[in-house]
């Protein structure tokens, strides 16, 4: 018996699942962006991830992997292949997709998102960011102790003042 990561079965059988993965990658590259429920979108971004790695090898092989996971679109795998060529996702090390929240399908309250491929630059983190962090604020740790309790000192005698009165007018 294999021992493997098995995927999810998306509600139908393990046939339908395949055909139903494979055509939202399909549609994710042809178009860019689809909107899908959120568990559909969360179980093919490993696919999509892959074959993006694949044409950024670009050799024979994993042109022919390509295919064969998309199902004989060679069409569709030169496109992908091209785009990849020309430094789409070049400086990208994995995260080629991005999944945005919209809420709840109208019917049938699924979580509904749209799913798109990142075509921005990755934005390289800067070193004056962390030196800034590094430095902690200094706060004057007196002070505010003081004002601290002359706001609880004049609390407590606004307190006071009051049930003071009350007995002063049950005494007369």
């Amino acid at each position: 018996m294999r021992h493997y990561k098995k995927g999810r079965k998306l509600g139908t059988d393990a046939s339908h699942t395949k055909a139903m993965k494979r055509s939202l990658v399909k549609s994710l590259f042809l178009n860019d962006r689809i909107k899908t429920i959120e568990s559909r979108a969360k179980e093919i971004r490993p696919d999509v991830d892959k074959i993006i790695t694949w044409a950024k090898k670009g050799d024979l092989h994993s042109r022919r992997l390509a295919i064969a996971a998309l199902g004989n679109d060679k069409e569709l795998v030169r496109e992908i292949f091209e785009k990849v060529a020309q430094g789409m996702f070049a400086d990208r090390q994995g995260g080629y997709t991005r999944i945005m929240k919209l809420g709840p399908r109208k019917g049938d309250n699924a979580p509904m998102v749209i799913m798109e491929l990142v075509t921005e630059p990755v934005q390289k983190k800067t070193a004056e960011a962390p030196a800034e962090k590094a430095e902690p604020k200094k706060i004057e740790a007196p002070a505010e102790e003081a004002k601290a309790e002359e706001v609880v000192e004049e609390a407590a005698e606004a307190t006071e003042a009051p049930a003071e009165e009350a007995e002063e007018k049950k005494a007369e």
